[in-house]
């Protein structure tokens, strides 16, 4: 139990009120005097912030007590989630309508002059992570608490997180995040809480008294982890999981020696190199010495969280034999794969384990989810680079490795070929591979959804999958209502409230009660009225971020989601250039007004992702200053995209563009926050769009392109992009006038990287394969949407048909199939 709790049950705090207007008022006068230090008379919107945070972290602090308590009472078996992100968004709205008081604390406010919605504005983002990954971490640690499962989070305090995106001359500009400029109202500082974390050094090795090979790491450089904590509530339930997050400080601040001598950088250079590991998330790892950073990065915070694992263990059980009875850890990617041997390290070296009893006990610990099927994104490290950053943990991979591979030859006697595909070490390349060592380090491995698990049973882990079948499950990925529905659209919220009651709020499969009134022309009239409203909205954010104007009368077309290749932005923009040319030609016959928006991030480093960025934005420059096409079509790419954009973005928009190659996108979830929010989506049948399909019906949705086994044949049989382009006139067009500057014509050269990736570099991601099926597949959507009541029945029915996809049903798979827990309290 956290000492926290221990003087919790001693020394009760007085309850904080929020059970009245007057009583949040007289509470948050308090607060502003005692904590902020200001005067409520002079007070600005972000000392009121403060205030507010301060007052709703008094409350959550209670709950938190209480949680723990109750856990603590029950020896419950807790579930402790791994990864390096945790996209949160802004807290404050969430936190109240978690607590129930969002009205009466809006109430409140105003009685005393202030805004809610303006205060929270002043509220940053917390830059914690960048996609998908982090934001499904977010969503399961509120659904933990929602449902009362003994949950507990580890990452990584990151001063200045990924970066700021800024579009300046059409280029992604990268700048540091000031998320924690003014503070984090809702984090506890534990400088209490510390663990050395130790890096480079070299082994000996000796014999015990027993004639036993003892290995010693010593000689090393050793930097302290300090935890700061953030609780996230669950809806209505009461109870709050803890986040802990580390930041990284130097073992000796401050050397007086070199100070005296007048050497004042050296004097703290120690204390800089050390602070570095917690600084950014994700350092750009093109050159050795980024790559060694991310290294040391996500050993940093997974050999802090598993010596705080160890010592909470330690507080009610004496063993460490019954860790994986009381513990269970959940890998979220290969990020965290250090893990498995630092627990072996642990037990080893520090708890006198022998090697074969601390392998058992660390395979039952462990899970591991895979989010990725492509070979490129599969985490593996330089072995040199290993050798040298962590020398101990390099050992126990090899015997780990020895260890595997001698069942490997039990399993498949005569199959040397196998030993080499299923080895923890790529021997040819000279590096470890760390999805093969969660794995094989795993009691359970989960893929995200339905084809994801499928192929990666089939391909990437298919030899593991021959030797243990059992080990492989699937657990599709969700969202939580509560941010993307409640939070994000709460005019719709209400009306869904008042259609079929509140228990959707934490049971989404109630949202089925909806599908009737996509039948009655009230509720289709109130809805669309809500989408119109939310599209406005949408549109303010579009003019003030990149100086367009878009109309709320035209389909507003969304494609929002980290840059990369194969989710094929690229293939929106030939779409985007084709329309153009049939307007500009006269072809446009009576198409839709159509408004097309991006947003995302493009890794630093990632020359293709970002020249990508300019393209969209050199586009959309020719375009929006068209004259001839009147206003007909709109490209506007939206900057910074993140949590906070996102609930503007995905409410105000009609069609959800999910369009990566099918068999590359694991799951997903901006598929369901879309669909979740009225949006139809045109994708492949990739991820979870399958099973979205599946729950909406093939009349809901929009599928185009190949499938993943047709993409699977044509790459083995020869795929020759060449003729997609030498026999189709539009898409030669498109791809001519990218290449020959008709978009940037003071360079125009600009674009050739683009057409040699699709013309001569194989196009990877089989855009020219799929592009006249996306073509086709859009001129059906313009259709459907001509008709405004069918377009908005088959919205309704996108909404009601939501429930499977709520991160509710994905916990409640993992604590029954992987992690074996029960809610407590």
């Amino acid at each position: 139990m956290d000492q926290t709790a221990n003087q919790a049950a001693a020394a009760p705090a007085p309850a904080i009120d929020l059970s009245s207007v007057e009583a949040i008022k007289d509470q948050l006068r308090s607060f502003m005097v005692h904590s902020v230090g200001v005067d409520p008379d002079f007070a600005s919107q972000r000392d009121w912030l403060y205030a507010l945070a301060q007052l709703v972290r008094g409350r959550l602090s209670e709950e938190y007590l209480a949680t723990a308590r109750a856990q603590y009472d029950a020896d419950a078996r807790r579930v402790y989630y791994l990864s390096m992100e945790y996209l949160t968004g802004r807290s404050l709205l969430k936190h109240l309508y978690d607590l129930g008081v969002h009205d009466r604390v809006a109430e409140a406010l105003k009685d005393m002059g202030q805004s809610l919605e303006a205060i929270q504005e002043f509220e940053y983002d917390a830059a914690l992570g960048n996609g998908g990954l982090g934001r499904l971490a977010a969503c399961y640690l509120d659904s933990m608490a929602t449902h009362g499962y003994p949950g507990f989070g580890y990452g990584i305090r990151y001063e200045f997180g990924m970066f700021t995106q800024r579009v300046e001359g059409g280029q992604q500009v990268e700048h540091p995040e000031t998320w924690l400029r003014y503070g984090n109202p809702w984090e506890f500082e534990r400088p209490n809480v510390i663990y050395p974390v130790r890096f480079r050094g070299r082994l000996t090795h000796f014999k015990n008294d027993h004639g036993e090979t003892v290995t010693q790491w010593v000689d090393t450089t050793d930097v302290i982890a300090m935890a700061y904590d953030v609780p996230v509530p669950g809806y209505g339930s009461g109870k709050v999981v803890k986040l802990r997050l580390w930041s990284a400080r130097a073992t000796r601040d401050f050397d007086l020696r070199y100070f005296n001598e007048g050497n004042y950088i050296d004097a703290v250079k120690d204390k800089t190199i050390s602070e570095n590991l917690s600084k950014v998330l994700y350092p750009m790892d093109t050159t050795l010495m980024g790559q060694e950073l991310r290294l040391m990065q996500e050993y940093f915070f997974v050999s802090a969280s598993l010596q705080d694992i160890i010592a909470r263990h330690h507080r009610k059980h004496a063993s460490l034999d019954t860790l994986p009875e009381k513990v269970t850890i959940q890998l979220n990617d290969t990020h965290p794969s250090l893990a498995v041997p630092e627990l072996m390290r642990l037990l080893i070296d520090h708890y006198d384990y022998d090697f074969q009893k601390a392998w058992d006990l660390t395979r039952e610990v462990f899970n591991y989810t895979n989010h990725t099927l492509l070979p490129e994104a599969l985490e593996t490290w330089p072995i040199a680079m290993l050798e040298a950053v962590l020398p101990r943990h390099l050992d126990l991979i090899y015997k780990i490795n020895f260890d595997f591979l001698q069942q490997v030859k039990y399993a498949f006697p005569g199959q040397p070929d196998v030993l080499s595909r299923m080895s923890l070490i790529d021997d040819a390349g000279r590096r470890v591979r760390m999805a093969h060592l969660c794995v094989v380090g795993s009691r359970r491995v989960n893929g995200v959804a339905a084809l994801h698990t499928d192929l990666m049973r089939a391909h990437v882990f298919a030899d593991f999958n021959r030797m243990e079948p059992d080990k492989f499950v699937n657990v599709t990925n969700g969202v939580t209502q509560r941010r993307w529905l409640l939070q994000a659209n709460r005019p719709l919220a209400d009306l869904i409230t008042e259609a079929i009651g509140d228990g959707w709020k934490t049971d989404l499969s109630k949202l089925k009660d909806l599908e009737p009134l996509a039948e009655d022309a009230a509720f289709r009239e109130r809805f669309a009225a809500i989408k119109r409203a939310n599209k406005t909205r949408f549109a303010d954010m579009v003019r003030d971020r990149t100086g367009f104007e878009v109309s709320p009368d035209m389909m507003f077309d969304t494609q929002v989601k980290r840059i990369h290749e194969y989710k094929r932005q690229l293939l929106n923009v030939l779409h985007v250039i084709t329309l153009y040319n049939d307007l500009r030609n006269g072809r446009g016959g009576d198409r839709i007004p159509r408004a097309v928006t991006f947003g995302g991030k493009a890794a630093p480093g990632y020359f293709m992702a970002k020249l990508i960025i300019r393209l969209i934005n050199d586009v959309a420059m020719v375009i929006n200053h068209d004259r001839s096409i009147k206003d007909r079509l709109k490209v506007a790419f939206v900057p910074n995209y993140n949590v906070s954009a996102a609930e503007i973005i995905i409410p105000g928009t009609d069609l959800s563009e999910q369009i990566s190659t099918a068999g590359t996108e694991a799951s997903g979830t901006g598929n369901m926050k879309f669909a979740l929010n009225g949006a139809l989506t045109i994708g492949t049948l990739d991820g979870a769009n399958i099973e979205i399909k599946n729950a909406v019906g093939d009349d809901n949705i929009f599928i185009f392109g190949k499938t993943a086994h047709e993409v699977g044949d044509m790459r083995a049989g020869g795929y020759h992009p060449r003729e997609y382009y030498d026999t189709n006139e539009a898409l030669r067009n498109a791809v001519d006038m990218i290449a020959g500057g008709f978009f940037n014509a003071d360079d125009p050269g600009r674009y050739l990287p683009i057409r040699d990736t699709l013309l001569s570099g194989g196009d990877h991601f089989f855009l020219m394969a799929d592009y006249q099926s996306y073509i086709d597949t859009q001129a059906q959507v313009e259709a459907v949407y001509a008709d405004q009541d069918a377009w908005v029945r088959k919205a309704i029915v996108n909404v009601a048909n939501m429930g499977g996809f709520s991160s509710d049903r994905s916990i409640h798979s993992y604590a029954k199939d992987i992690w074996r827990v029960q809610p407590v309290g």
